[in-house]
């Protein structure tokens, strides 16, 4: 699907939806507490779908309903299963230390480009306790054997997703474990997120030990957070003059992408801007850079692995917009040229989609985003609230 939107400043308001990375982790916990939890979840999307159905694969019983989730807890777990991660990263690294500890034979299949993101030293890791793991096929990963307790060193450079899955894992297995992170641990906040919600269900996790004979505790209601990474789109458009009011943010969520308060106000100046712990906000924040001083971003690695190569993405959706952008190995500069308008391929990266969409706010001529419905993997509502707000745009199917 392309959509092409006419130039235009929206404004109105809007709620946040809930949290990704919150509803994953607490429909996680929900799944091994001790009873029925509802989970308050209005809107849902692909990636939480994703671990939804893992989890219904590994014996729990999720409905969804009006208002979100009710989730019944896994009782008796299969021999082997089938979990399907669709392109969700967080779903696969949660979910391959999870059914291992569980000693359940998993086949992951994935979609797009999610079995080309790296899964060691997470891999190296698992095999070291107990774990085979191989590709059946090039979108097929097969897991077997049992995850033995004990210390898990693991470094922190790479994702921080590898270390949720394995405190997920440790809380599980019979004996007391510990994660040991070497080097720099990438986006900590949301290790920090994922202790929280099991904090919320009773398992303590300090200093990344786990004792056993911990039990998940149902609160039996949870309400999920709204969403800085998403909601950070509509920020954004303020930053380039729209009027749009946003509601259901926690000013003190964990959530990494909260930085987005932070620095959306600073982009008025030249910025330099760590991007280790906020690779999801580059994409936004270098549009709004592009139309006010520029900015340079560091620590950009992991940004080549993401949805797209997102360093490339983000390059070429400003220079598709009139805009110039650049890259070393691990910086990226976005010049202050103002944007002007083009055609974005989304390279079915969803940041990317909707970061073209906001800078349409601030062009003089219409932007062309193919491959727009690739929103559907965080907010599918996308472009129905960028409507309600005023956007204009035409919708083409391919």
């Amino acid at each position: 699907m392309d959509i092409l939107i006419s130039p235009g400043k929206l404004s109105g308001h809007i709620a946040a939806i809930p949290s990704k990375s919150q509803a994953h982790r607490l429909l996680i916990c929900a799944a091994f507490a001790n009873g029925e939890t509802e989970l308050l979840c209005p809107d849902t999307n692909r990636d939480i779908e994703a671990t939804a159905a893992c989890l219904r694969a590994l014996g729990a019983d999720i409905l969804r309903t009006d208002t979100g989730y009710r989730v019944l807890p896994i009782r008796n777990t299969p021999q082997s299963a089938d979990l399907p991660c669709g392109e969700s990263g967080s779903t696969l690294r949660f979910f391959l230390p999870i059914a291992a500890a569980l000693g359940v034979r998993a086949r992951f299949h994935m979609e797009g480009r999610l079995a080309q993101r790296p899964l060691s030293p997470l891999w190296e890791e698992m095999e070291a306790h107990g774990c085979t793991l191989h590709f059946i096929d090039n979108n097929t990963l097969l897991c077997e054997g049992q995850l033995t307790p004990g210390v898990f060193t693991i470094d922190g450079g790479v994702s921080s997703q590898f270390i949720t899955g394995l405190l997920f894992a440790v809380s599980l297995l019979e004996r007391s474990s510990q994660i040991v992170v070497t080097g720099h641990l990438e986006s900590q906040p949301y290790v920090a997120m994922t202790q929280e919600a099991m904090a919320l269900f009773g398992v303590k996790t300090e200093n990344f030990s786990i004792k056993s004979g911990q039990k998940y505790h149902s609160p039996e209601k949870i309400a999920i957070e709204g969403d800085w990474s998403n909601s950070t789109f509509w920020l954004a458009a303020n930053a380039l003059g729209s009027a749009v009011s946003v509601s259901g943010l926690d000013s003190n969520s964990p959530q990494g992408d909260r930085a987005a308060a932070h620095w959306l106000p600073r982009l008025t100046e030249h910025c330099q801007i760590s991007a280790g712990d906020i690779p999801d906000l580059v994409p936004i924040l270098s549009v709004v850079a592009a139309c006010h001083q520029g900015a340079e971003f560091t620590d950009i690695r992991r940004l080549r692995l993401k949805e797209s190569d997102r360093v490339a993405a983000v390059i070429a959706m400003i220079e598709a917009l009139g805009g110039k952008a650049q890259a070393t190995e691990n910086t990226l500069t976005i010049f202050s040229t103002g944007l002007v308008g083009g055609v974005v391929d989304a390279m079915n990266d969803h940041r990317i989609a909707m970061a073209s969409a906001i800078a349409a706010t601030a062009c003089s001529q219409p932007v062309t985003i193919r491959g727009a419905e690739c929103v559907a993997k965080s907010y599918p509502k996308f472009w129905e609230d960028y409507k309600l707000l005023g956007g204009q745009y035409e919708q083409h199917l391919r």
